[in-house]
């Protein structure tokens, strides 16, 4: 199996200056960036000329993650739910000059919501409709993705993912993969089969807990799983998630050594 050339990297540490470790991507050779929409790494005035001139002199493909600190497009309370939503919106916004694919968290369940889920549950449903409407018109596509095995969020299960998209019923709205996620669920051959996947996060865990370790330092069968990925999902975006840019350096080259 020849090893693709469209793998990312994206860092969890969202407090620390991204902009000079960027530079250095390609020469370890990740061939795009997703950034967190999140701490430093958000995109915003202070940032934008940063970002032109990371888009200027490398070739990085930018993908972006959405912010997901305190938002929930499940939200209950309209005012908050409101205000989710147009943080989602100035997002996309400002990075649709750098990214034509950005990947969301569903929503979750308050405390209101877990005593009316199937409200919740269409709350979260307009909200993808509405970041979908506003994105199709810059050219954006949305990637809603997978949650790992927690209490009260959406998006654990197969069937649920395929049925958030199906119902939301918007063409510029996909899936983002979370390999790491789909595992501590126990769920993952079945994750890997679904024709709704344009984009994968991947990284490491045991099958329990969400840990983003290394690639190879977990439980995750990777030389069949990327075998599979490849086949039914080469031409998506493959994005490592690490903790450090030295952790993602040992996920580069673990993959290299099973793909």
């Amino acid at each position: 199996m020849k090893s693709p050339r469209n793998i990312s990297f994206s860092s969890m540490r969202v407090t620390e200056d991204p902009f000079g470790w960027a530079y250095m991507l390609e020469d370890i050779g990740f061939s795009g960036w997703e950034i967190v929409q999140e701490g430093k790494q958000v995109i915003n005035n202070q940032s934008i000329h940063k970002m032109q001139e990371v888009c200027e002199t490398t070739d990085l493909t930018i993908t972006i993650h959405l912010p997901f600190s305190d938002l929930n497009l499940g939200s209950l309370n309209q005012p908050i739910w409101e205000e989710v939503v147009e943080q989602h919106t100035s997002c996309i916004q400002a990075a649709s000059k750098f990214a034509s694919l950005m990947v969301v968290h569903p929503g979750y369940l308050s405390p209101l919501g877990a005593q009316m889920p199937d409200l919740a549950w269409q709350q979260n449903i307009s909200g993808l409709q509405q970041l979908c409407d506003f994105a199709d018109d810059l050219g954006v596509r949305i990637a809603v993705e997978n949650m790992p095995r927690m209490k009260l969020i959406f998006g654990k299960e197969p069937d649920e993912m395929a049925g958030m998209i199906e119902l939301a019923d918007r063409e510029n709205l996909g899936m983002t993969l979370d390999v790491g996620h789909a595992h501590t669920n126990g769920v993952l051959p079945e994750f890997l089969k679904m024709k709704e996947i344009v984009h994968v996060h991947i990284h490491d865990n045991n099958g329990r807990s969400d840990d983003h370790l290394p690639i190879g330092d977990g439980t995750i069968a990777w030389a069949e799983v990327m075998d599979e990925l490849c086949k039914r999902h080469r031409g998506c975006r493959f994005v490592v998630e690490a903790r450090s840019l030295e952790e993602g350096k040992a996920s580069l080259e673990y993959l290299r050594g099973v793909m």
